[in-house]
C-alpha cells in the first residue's frame, strides 16, 4: 500500500469510473478545505494490468478501479465506484452539500441512489461497450456498434427526459447537484467515443453537463488523474476536443464564454 499524509488515497486511472471520484473529492476539497479532505492519488496502469496483480488484488478482489483507502479511518478500503462516492458523501460531506441526509430527506436520499444506480447499471456498463466497439475493437462490428450506441442513446433520453424541467437529476424542485450528477458526468464528457458525435439530440443533457464544467470543481477532478494539474494560474483545463464550451454558449440563463485559449487551457467566464 502507497505510503502518504493525507488522509485518502485513492488507486485510478483516467476512465469515466476514475474520474468519478476526482471530481468529487475536489468539489469536496473546496467546501470543506485540504484540512479536512486531501487525497493522495497513485495511478494504476491498467493497459498493463496491474489492477490484477495481487497487491492489488487484496484491496479489490475484482481488479478493477478505482479503490478508496480511507487512512482517518484505519485505512477502511472502499471499492466500486458507486460505493465510494456514497461512502465519501456519508462519511466527508457533514454538511450534505451534495447529497441528502437518510433519515430526514429520505425521498430526496431514495431518488439520489436511484439515479446512481441507474447510471452505474445502465449508462456505465452500455455505453463502456459502445465505447469498445467503436474506438478500440481491433476489428468493426457493425451490429455491436449499432447496438450498443443506440443503447447508449436511450439512456441519455431517460437522462434528458428527467432534466427536462429540472437542473439536477435528484432532490425537491429544480433539483440539486449531487453525487448523483457527479456520477454520470464523465460519461457524458466522452460521449464522442460512443458514436455520439454531439448532445444536441439531448439538450438538457448538454446544458447540464456544460453548467456543471462551468460552475463546479470538475474540470479540476477531470484534469488531475492526468497530471495535467488543477486550477492554476487562474486557468482550469478543459480537453481541446470539447465543442460544447464555444464562444458565448447559453447555459441556465447566462452567457459562458472561453477566454485566453491556448494549449487546452482557458479561463472561464461569465456575461450576465
Amino acid at each position: 500500500m502507497s505510503s502518504g499524509t493525507k488522509p485518502l488515497l485513492l488507486y485510478t486511472a483516467a476512465t469515466p469510473n476514475g474520474r468519478k471520484v476526482t471530481v468529487f473529492l475536489e468539489e469536496l476539497k473546496v467546501t470543506y478545505g485540504t484540512g479536512v479532505v486531501d487525497y493522495d492519488v497513485e495511478n494504476i496502469n491498467i493497459s498493463q494490468n496491474t489492477q490484477k496483480e495481487p497487491w492489488f488484488i487484496k484491496l479489490n478482489p475484482n481488479g478493477r478501479i478505482p479503490v478508496l483507502v480511507d487512512r482517518a479511518r484505519d485505512n477502511f478500503v472502499v471499492f466500486e465506484t458507486a460505493a465510494i462516492l456514497v461512502y465519501l458523501q456519508q462519511f466527508y460531506d457533514k454538511d450534505n452539500k451534495f447529497g441528502f441526509d437518510k433519515d430526514s430527506e429520505p425521498n430526496d436520499y431514495s431518488e439520489t441512489l436511484q439515479w446512481i444506480f441507474f447510471a452505474h447499471g445502465g449508462v456505465g456498463p452500455m455505453q463502456g461497450q459502445a465505447n469498445h466497439f467503436n474506438k478500440f475493437a481491433p476489428e468493426k462490428i457493425p451490429y455491436a456498434q449499432k447496438r450498443y450506441t443506440d443503447e447508449t442513446k436511450r439512456l441519455y433520453r431517460v437522462l434528458d427526459i428527467r432534466l427536462e424541467e429540472r437542473d439536477w437529476l435528484a432532490g425537491p424542485g429544480k433539483g440539486k447537484y449531487s453525487i448523483a450528477d457527479i456520477n454520470v458526468l464523465p460519461w457524458v464528457r466522452i460521449h464522442g467515443f460512443s458514436g455520439i458525435e454531439t448532445l444536441d439530440e439531448f439538450p438538457h443533457v448538454k446544458v447540464c453537463f456544460v453548467f456543471i464544467c462551468c460552475e463546479g470543481q470538475s474540470l479540476n477532478g477531470l484534469g488531475c488523474i492526468l497530471g495535467l494539474g488543477r486550477s492554476c494560474w487562474g486557468k482550469t483545463w478543459v480537453p481541446s476536443w470539447y465543442s460544447s464550451l464555444t464562444l458565448n454558449t447559453k447555459v441556465r440563463g447566462k452567457y459562458v464564454s472561453t477566454v485566453l485559449y491556448h494549449g487546452g487551457y482557458c479561463s472561464l467566464r461569465e456575461i450576465l
